[in-house]
């Protein structure tokens, strides 16, 4: 503390930008020590004066990161029967000061490095998180939402009876419209209140971002969030033009056999169709119940954008040879237009265009045969094979990184449900946990508490020495705390160097003065000759 300031050393060596400071202070913090009474570890220390020291060095410091979850963990050197002894101290990870549900996972979602999400720490904690309080939320709400999907596709598609001359009975038309007004209920009246609640809670914290200058909720910008509004403005338009209103609405029951009913059912139809693919595009989340999978989900999700390059390249040069084919129209007066050639075209780079056909642009004209014959090069060979070695690159460059990308999809999930739980649950999580309990470093050797012992192979990680530095003799308060040998050889280093530094300067005066002596020897000399 200088003054009214109260500086961090380990802060300011960060914004200074000497991570090397900052490196050596969090080890040392870290370190567990012991003497022959009390274990020492300054994890406590360092959570209750810095509670956002993840976020700062997330922000600031992302290299120190993996010292700071390796300093949480704790192997022993003996293993039983082909397992180790591991602890994680992982309380402050799990917990704030107040035993609060703690903002580390989210800071560590919104950094979203792959590979610091993967760290065994990391790991522990978050899948602690999902296994014992988040995973139950979820699938209770996922299976609300298969529930939905499931009355949805009995409403829209399951009872429909389409077949000639038979129209739909009584009692279809009754389920259908049951099975629809109860989605409109209890899926599209959620989402309103949903979507309010997300709306209100950006306005009141002011948390804006602009999209080609229009100001936004920030919760819209993600990708899931996108999908639910999505399918609320395509629920809210099947609701407004719900062929079953408008025929009760005319007086004709329940029924769509009404012109009211009929009007509207090309267009209702279309918004039922979308609705339905975001229906199963939102249960992808299921996924995240399989690391494996989910990482596949999301490898697909990456090569897509391959795929849309793609296509946007085949858009264009079908564009670009329809317009210039066109122009011949004097050499083939059958097929004149762009329009007429855009349709030809899309046919040839899809395969569906006949032998005859070509056969039949063969004979006609060779001045209309050498384009196409170019654009199916420059599509068949040059493009598609294009494709096939972007994706593969895409496929491999993102494969590395999946499982993050995985975990850290699941991470974010965990959060906003974790998030969302009762204080009665969470206090119950905790005192599950038992994270006040001191737990064993080896069998009868009962050391520090705050973290969760778990058993691993032997070979996952070799230990060759007790990573705790013991310290005997006396353990009386007035003692002075023990010499580290790091710290003597690093004395004797130094007294070294300042022995050499002393044999160095004491060499240099003796060269000075024998200098002198040589240059006053040699002046008396000239000077005698002189006389002479």
């Amino acid at each position: 503390t200088a003054g009214t300031q109260s500086i961090s050393p380990f802060y300011w060596a960060i914004d200074s930008g000497a991570l090397v400071c900052a490196q050596a202070i969090l080890e040392d913090l870290l370190t567990i020590r012991a003497d022959r009474d009390v274990y020492y570890y300054g994890v406590d220390a360092l959570f209750t004066c810095h509670p956002e020291c993840v976020q700062k060095l997330c922000a600031r410091a992302p290299t120190l990161m993996a010292t700071l979850l390796d300093g949480l963990v704790w192997r022993s050197r003996q293993t039983k029967e082909g397992m180790r002894r591991v602890n994680y101290y992982v309380k402050h990870l799990i917990q704030d000061l107040e035993g609060n549900f703690s903002p580390n996972l989210e800071w560590l979602v919104e950094h979203s490095d792959p590979k610091i999400i993967r760290h065994s720490t990391v790991i522990l904690f978050s899948d602690v998180l999902w296994h014992r309080v988040a995973s139950y939320k979820f699938i209770l709400s996922k299976i609300y939402f298969l529930l939905i999907l499931g009355v949805f596709i009995t409403g829209q598609s399951a009872l429909l009876n389409h077949k000639l001359g038979k129209s739909q009975t009584l009692g279809e038309d009754i389920a259908m419209f049951s099975c629809r007004v109860f989605n409109y209920i209890f899926s599209m009246c959620k989402l309103i209140i949903s979507q309010s609640n997300k709306l209100f809670r950006d306005l009141g914290n002011r948390e804006i971002k602009r999209l080609c200058g229009i100001p936004l909720p920030a919760y819209i910008f993600q990708l899931q969030e996108i999908a639910n509004v999505t399918l609320l403005v395509l629920l809210l338009a099947m609701c407004t033009q719900e062929p079953y209103f408008w025929c009760l609405n005319d007086g004709f029951g329940i029924t769509m056999e009404c012109d009211s009913g009929q009007d509207r059912m090309e267009f209702y139809t279309i918004c039922a169709f979308l609705a339905m693919m975001l229906y199963w595009a939102l249960l992808s989340d299921l996924a995240i119940f399989s690391m494996r999978i989910s990482a596949f989900v999301l490898v697909c999700g990456r090569v897509v954008i391959e795929v849309v390059l793609f296509l946007t390249a085949l858009f264009l040069l079908v564009l670009a040879f329809c317009t210039a084919i066109s122009t011949l129209y004097y050499e083939m007066p059958a097929k004149e237009g762009a329009h007429v050639w855009l349709e030809e075209l899309i046919r040839m780079s899809l395969g569906m265009y006949s032998p005859e056909a070509y056969q039949i642009i063969i004979s006609t004209s060779v001045l209309v045969t050498i384009p196409v014959c170019m654009f199916l090069f420059i599509v068949g060979i040059c493009l598609t094979n294009l494709l096939v070695a972007q994706l593969s690159q895409s496929y491999h460059d993102a494969y590395s990184n999946m499982q993050g990308y995985a975990r850290l999809n699941r991470a974010s999930i965990t959060n906003t449900t974790v998030q969302g739980i009762s204080v009665k649950r969470w206090t119950k999580f905790l005192e599950s946990l038992k994270l006040d309990d001191p737990l064993e470093f080896n069998e009868g050797d009962v050391g520090l508490s705050g973290g969760i012992q778990v058993l691993e192979p032997s070979n996952a990680h070799i230990v060759t020495e007790d990573t705790i530095k013991r310290f005997g003799g006396s353990t009386a308060p007035s003692a002075p705390w023990p010499r580290e040998a790091d710290d003597e050889e690093e004395d004797k280093l130094s007294l070294l160097e300042q022995k050499l530094q002393a044999i160095i300067k004491a060499q240099k005066k003796g060269n000075r003065s024998r200098g002198a002596s040589t240059e006053g020897s040699q002046g008396a000399s000239s000077g005698e000759s002189t006389n002479t």
